[in-house]
């Protein structure tokens, strides 16, 4: 897990080269098993401006150095959380622990749950996506 953040650190370094991204722009989508990262990663890469976490939660590990418990509080940025309600493999229970102990200040996080199993529908997924980015990066030019 140390080596995939180092790993997604330097992707951010990367994209900083490029003349077509602006690094000043960046954001965080984490779904699934992607989204268990969002705990971490938005609180370690201080680059990232917004954060869009689908079927993610809390997880437990007893590896300290890689426990979610001891990162979520430093996450900052807005962070939109897209839930199932009936999700077997991450049942509410750990979702909202998860998006209670987020850093982010309470105007800038927001959780919506769905009438599904894991993950939203996809309509609903990349609206409420593109809506959050552009909400908090601006519309795409």
């Amino acid at each position: 897990m140390i080596q995939q953040i180092k790993d997604f650190r330097r992707c951010v370094d990367y994209l900083e080269t490029r003349q077509d991204i602006d690094g000043k722009k960046l954001a965080f989508y984490g779904i699934s098993w992607g989204g268990r990262f969002g705990a971490i990663i938005p609180a370690v890469e201080p680059r990232l401006k917004a954060s869009v976490l689908a079927g993610a939660s809390m997880f437990l590990t007893l590896r300290p150095e890689v426990s979610p418990i001891n990162y979520v509080t430093r996450v900052k940025i807005p962070t939109l959380m897209l839930n199932g309600k009936f999700d077997t493999r991450r049942p509410e229970k750990t979702i909202q622990p998860m998006y209670d102990l987020l850093g982010t200040p309470a105007t800038d996080k927001q959780l919506k749950l769905y009438e599904t199993d894991h993950t939203p529908p996809r309509n609903e997924l990349i609206k409420e996506t593109l809506a959050w980015l552009d909400r908090y990066l601006g519309p795409v030019q």
